[in-house]
């Protein structure tokens, strides 16, 4: 029996609860050399797609992940998302790979960001890294974190804090 609304009802158990807890924390690494540090944030849209997991397991899903990135980071991003549910309420985890393309503060490119998060009876812990070395275009070089904030309406925004390895040396 295919019950993909129990994996999306995770996701949003996930992020509510994310909210509840303040923000969710993320950890990332800076690359060595000449750097720049910055600070992008903004607002963004995501839409969740279930996908067919062939699994035949219900507490496992697969999502796509559509999302559209705009302040300092106007971008599209493009991923996929698996995801587990337990049997204890509130509990649970997914990972995602989503690549970022579009401009960074004027800056032409694009990256590949990390998901981990996970839900330890509703306590959240989320991190989102740029996989090092995914850099393209003007964001060649790019490393860093991002932290995802969800408001009381539901509504998401990210803070992107990152080095840009200074390539023209």
């Amino acid at each position: 029996m295919k019950i993909p609304h129990l994996n999306t009802l995770f996701i949003l158990l996930f992020c509510l609860a994310s909210f509840e807890a303040g923000t969710a924390q993320v950890q990332g690494s800076a690359q060595q050399g000449v750097e720049v540090s910055s600070h992008a944030s903004g607002p963004f849209d995501v839409k969740v797609t279930p996908q067919d997991d062939k699994t035949g397991d219900s507490a496992l899903g697969r999502f796509a992940l559509d999302k559209q990135y705009h302040g300092d980071l106007e971008a599209v991003g493009k991923g996929q998302m698996l995801t587990a549910k337990t049997e204890t309420k509130g509990s649970g985890a997914y990972v995602a790979i989503e690549r970022v393309t579009g401009t960074l503060k004027g800056m032409q490119g694009g990256f590949v960001l990390q998901h981990s998060g996970t839900m330890t009876q509703n306590t959240p812990q989320l991190k989102i890294t740029i996989v090092p070395d995914s850099g393209t275009g003007q964001l060649k070089g790019i490393s860093g974190k991002m932290k995802i904030n969800i408001s009381p309406d539901g509504k998401h925004s990210y803070e992107l804090e990152y080095t840009l390895a200074d390539t023209h040396e």
